[in-house]
């Protein structure tokens, strides 16, 4: 059991040894995905952290229960499925469906545990009556309940706003019943047009942060080793999660608290009223799913990533070389066996450290520019390296094509996006060069350089790709 695993603690503001509260068991839970459109580029990237944190403890001897969620009822489902005329839960329920397939298709990995807010309310009500038997909560007339933040007097210590900063940012919800602007809802009175539940307070709904709270609390009990969760969630969300379940237990929630950076598109966080969200689906279509994952886990998780066409581009340009090495290898030498363990142990290292996605993956450009020379030399102990990439590198979802495949369709990819103007340009050139006309050629491939298109002659011609 390796006892070198660094995280860094959102709590406590740095690197930490990672050390499970129960030996080599860990309890781990990451906020899921609220239903109320379709799956985009953030969500993936949040899904994909968290499975690679799951597989990499695992793959270093821990017994790992990972939990994940889906808060299935919430203002924008209840306002998009009024829109549509259908009840919030069948409109959710698609939603999930929909959800599942695109990270189905991406290859993460499902939880242990999927949760389900609607499926814990009664857990809910359980769990505020609770608090406003310790005096932590209170309702109003009018049938809601709000935790009182005054009663928790560590408020704040994982987003390191005092009280009063806290009013920054938080959404302060007009309500005469109301002791204090920063009191959060637990519960909500039911408004015409919205799904409800009977509860003790009259007919309503939990409240958003009261949701990831007893979820944990049913499914794992009153600690947990790891809770994570986007950057975004760090407050009021998280801090309001550690509020009602210390308040509750009188024991720490959560041992690490780790949240991965945000995605951003062209330099401006990402937003549907922006019209930047970026569809799981339409990624897809665009890219193979191997290169978004280079292209996602080339920085720190906690860093944010800025998103342009170059930033995929430049991944798929990169996997692109490194699966031609994989085919030549493959085709010249029949026999791949053995194991450079190297590889493996320098990726170990580098996830290790706070898993350093972005250190690991810089290790193939050398692995892969020594490869290709081994290669071309007919050295055909390149195949033990090869083949450690291929086992070790899986674990981010990296190099589970055949080579083939994957070359085959970038190829088919790059020569449907090349604009007809372009193409025009490409043809002219070979015309000139056919004639003979070798000045006008070079002026041809010039112009098509500067403009990003690359071309390289055949046997059968031409072959033109992006620069």
């Amino acid at each position: 059991m390796n006892r070198n695993i660094k995280f860094y603690n959102s709590l406590t503001r740095q690197k930490e040894d990672f050390v499970p509260l129960d030996d080599h068991n860990v309890k781990m839970y990451a906020c899921g995905i609220t239903p109320s459109a379709e799956a985009h580029i953030g969500h993936l990237y949040q899904a994909l952290i968290y499975d690679i944190m799951r597989k990499f403890l695992v793959k270093e001897g821990y017994n790992v229960v990972y939990a994940r969620n889906y808060t299935d009822v919430d203002d924008k489902i209840i306002a998009k499925s009024n829109e549509l005329g259908v009840p919030a839960s069948e409109y959710a329920e698609k939603m999930i469906e929909e959800i599942d397939s695109e990270m189905h298709a991406f290859q993460i990995g499902e939880p242990d545990i999927w949760l389900y807010a609607t499926k814990t309310i009664p857990d809910m009500i359980k769990f505020i009556s609770k608090l406003i038997e310790k005096g932590k909560a209170y309702p109003t007339p009018n049938g809601d309940v709000y935790f009182s933040v005054d009663k928790f007097k560590e408020y704040g210590k994982l987003s390191g706003r005092r009280t009063e900063e806290a009013l920054d940012g938080v959404r302060i919800e007009n309500d005469e019943f109301k002791k204090s602007p920063l009191d959060f809802a637990l519960w909500k009175s039911a408004k015409e047009g919205e799904p409800y539940w009977e509860s003790p307070w009259g007919r309503g709904r939990p409240g958003w942060h009261i949701e990831c709270s007893v979820m944990n609390y049913v499914t794992f009990g009153e600690q947990i080793d790891i809770h994570g969760g986007g950057r975004d969630l760090l407050f009021p969300h998280h801090e309001n999660e550690i509020a009602q379940t210390e308040s509750l237990t009188g024991k720490p929630f959560a041992k690490y608290w780790i949240h991965n950076g945000l995605i951003r598109v062209n330099g401006q966080k990402m937003s549907k009223s922006l019209g930047n969200s970026l569809l799981m689906k339409d990624l897809r279509k665009n890219y193979h799913i191997e290169v978004i994952k280079l292209a996602l886990l080339q920085n720190s998780y906690h860093t944010d990533i800025n998103i342009t066409d170059k930033l995929f581009e430049d991944a798929e340009k990169h996997l692109y070389n490194f699966y031609k090495v994989l085919f030549e290898a493959q085709e010249n030498f029949q026999k791949c066996s053995g194991e450079d363990k190297k590889v493996e142990e320098d990726f170990d290292d580098a996830m290790r450290d706070d898993l350093n996605t972005s250190k690991a993956l810089s290790y193939l450009f050398n692995i892969f520019k020594e490869a290709k020379e081994k290669v071309a030399k007919g050295d055909e102990s390149v195949s033990a390296t090869l083949n450690s990439v291929i086992e070790t590198y899986s674990l981010l979802g990296l190099f589970k094509e055949k080579p083939k495949v994957f070359l085959d369709g970038v190829d088919r990819k790059n020569k449907a996006d090349i604009p007809d103007e372009i193409k025009a340009l490409a043809e002219r050139r070979w015309q000139a060069k056919r004639e003979k006309n070798f000045a006008l050629a070079d002026s041809l491939r010039a112009d098509l350089e500067n403009l990003g298109y690359v071309v390289k002659d055949t046997r059968e011609g031409y072959e033109i790709s992006k620069a």
